[in-house]
């Protein structure tokens, strides 16, 4: 099982961080050592002094695929989920200033927070599903697929140019815009719609 995620796929979130609005698809990996699942807690490490939530809809990769055009990508998965990409910000701008990978930015253990998922009989239209995450209760960031740049089958066309799809395999499909620092005490709530897919706490 891999972890692919989708860099800048919402315009405001893009413009936030100051980073030019991309053509295709940027993506990256995180090891599965990263995720963090069943509402278990996240521990701040202690090589950063400042990361920052990125709330995400996750797909879950249900069959084998290569060069998957996008009209056949639905075929290649039955759920969506929701998670976080927790990010060293501070590590990611020195890393990005010198030219050098993000891995350590964006790797590191516990950093895809994994929820729930839903069938995709259940969520209805796919280019229209509404998310949000609550610190401490207030809205923090919010999102709709609908303001993705490059749609789930996209991504799916584009990522499996270069990587075979297994079955297990998540693709995190980036964040909207509204990305910010964590501490510890804060609790984190991931909601599709109505419906609370994870609730964890920061320690």
């Amino acid at each position: 099982m891999k972890i692919i995620c989708i860099g800048r796929n919402y315009v405001k979130h893009a413009q936030e961080l100051k980073h030019d609005v991309p053509t295709e698809p940027v993506f990256f990996m995180k090891p599965d050592s990263a995720l963090l699942k069943d509402n278990k807690p996240f521990f701040l490490p202690g090589f950063s002094n400042e990361i920052h939530h990125e709330i995400e809809l996750v797909i879950k990769i249900s069959k084998l695929g290569k060069n998957i055009e996008a009209k056949f990508a639905p075929r290649y998965y039955e759920e969506i989920g929701l998670g976080i990409d927790f990010t060293a910000r501070d590590l990611q701008r020195q890393l990005i200033e010198k030219g050098l990978p993000w891995e350590k930015a964006k790797a590191f253990d516990s950093s895809a927070v994994l929820g729930k998922f839903l069938p995709k009989c259940e969520l209805g239209n796919l280019g229209n599903i509404p998310f949000s995450l609550r610190r401490n209760g207030e809205v923090v960031q919010s999102g709709d697929s609908h303001l993705m740049i490059f749609p789930f089958d996209t991504i799916i066309e584009h990522v499996s140019k270069y990587v075979t799809l297994k079955i297990g395999d998540l693709i995190y499909t980036g964040t909207p815009a509204g990305v910010g620092p964590v501490a510890i005490g804060d609790r984190l709530e991931g909601f599709i719609g109505e419906l609370c897919m994870f609730d964890i706490q920061v320690k």
